[in-house]
């Protein structure tokens, strides 16, 4: 199966991208899944028919679906849930505001982009198209398996032993409950789901991430930092959709002023994105909804392309023997000098880039030596090792 994910700042019409993409690879014959993990859904209005939690046939060969978060967390996390709003309510009576407190930032969008493994591993589609909260949002959520890795490795099991042990007398003396299994079985299955969420984000032969920008100055310089976040968490982007361009018979008049600053829009996007190939979508003189509109915009868009394809795979992450020392090579694009910090721990570079975060594990022949030299080169940050003496 194939998984393409579409996103983008929001207003920038990913959703109508990843509908009329979805309808050209259907049309083709592909069998596809289209689903939105945006909690405010748009595909039943792209559409203009309403689809449902579970699959909703839109045309031949293509269904779609809004994934319900709360009800994709009851199934991911119910046993957790039910003990923090047993702890919660002990001396309340509950109510809403309790339920309220139970929502964990970001976790609504997490549980929703389970449902990409689910649908993955059922293997019932060729196609999955994926239409994405906005781009900060998504990348975000991907960052928990490394954060709470020790969770897993160290904490838990040490948690799970002492409840066993003390529980009882602990329970007795705060007038608390002890967690059950369950509730540590929820902890260890959503920690074993991100962790496989993250390695099917990171199969450059399955899943890629296409980004919807337009030629506007503001929407070009998110997109830019989230390309280069993408880089940074060794995601592939493997097509860029500028979306929005007015035809040269709407800039005349009042939007003549426009002609120039589309133009530097369009030539920075060229630029900056030289080697990831680029489609280009004109302002529609009508909404982009309906699926006959969504299928013809799809043509337009990958007249000569097969959208299901991967388009383009670069390497991030790379490092060479040079006779006695190593030299590691982190592709960076965007990126600039002054923002990054680098740091060596035994055994991984810790490469921050504003307020972003990655760890890379270093070879296990590098480990006893030091960085001598940091520079940039064609996009890449070359990190040279001194010989040993």
């Amino acid at each position: 199966m194939r998984i393409i994910l579409y996103t983008g700042k929001g207003g920038v019409g990913k959703t109508s991208m990843a509908a009329a993409t979805a309808c050209k690879i259907a049309k083709s014959g592909k069998k596809v899944m289209i689903i939105s993990t945006d909690q405010a859904h748009s595909l039943s209005d792209a559409f203009d028919m309403k689809i449902q939690r579970e699959k909703t046939k839109v045309m031949d060969n293509l269904d779609a679906m809004e994934v319900d978060a709360i009800y994709e967390g009851e199934k991911s996390w119910g046993n957790l849930k039910d003990y923090i709003k047993e702890i919660l309510t002990i001396r309340g009576e509950g109510g809403i505001e309790v339920e309220e407190l139970l929502i964990f930032p970001g976790f609504e969008e997490l549980f929703s982009l389970f449902k990409i493994l689910d649908i993955y591993e059922e293997g019932k589609y060729d196609v999955l198209i994926v239409d994405c909260a906005p781009t900060g949002e998504t990348l975000s959520l991907l960052k928990y398996p490394q954060r709470l890795s020790d969770l897993v490795s160290r904490v838990l099991p040490m948690k799970r032993k002492s409840v066993k042990v003390a529980g009882p007398a602990f329970e007795k003396i705060t007038k608390m409950p002890m967690p059950k299994d369950g509730v540590f079985d929820d902890i260890e299955y959503v920690m074993e789901r991100m962790q496989a969420l993250q390695d099917l984000m990171q199969n450059k032969e399955i899943l890629s991430i296409r980004i919807v920008t337009t030629p506007e100055k503001i929407v070009i310089l998110e997109s830019k930092r989230n390309f280069t976040c993408m880089y940074l968490y060794n995601y592939n982007v493997d097509a860029i959709i500028v979306n929005k361009i007015y035809p040269d018979e709407a800039m005349q008049g009042y939007f003549n002023k426009w002609i120039k600053m589309q133009k530097e829009g369009l030539n920075e996007i060229n630029e900056s994105f030289s080697e990831v190939p680029k489609f280009y979508v004109n302002l529609q003189n009508t909404e982009l909804r309906t699926v006959k509109t969504l299928c013809t915009v799809g043509a337009e868009i990958f007249k000569k392309d097969n959208p299901e394809n991967v388009l383009f795979s670069q390497e991030i992450y790379r490092y060479e023997k040079v006779e006695d020392s190593f030299i590691i090579y982190i592709y960076l694009p965007f990126a600039e000098k002054k923002e990054l910090e680098l740091n060596q721990t035994e055994g991984e570079l810790i490469l921050g880039i504003k307020n972003e975060v990655r760890r890379f594990p270093i070879p296990i022949e590098a480990r006893s030596k030091e960085i001598s030299s940091a520079r940039f080169e064609d996009g890449y940050l070359q990190i040279s090792y001194a010989p040993s003496n």
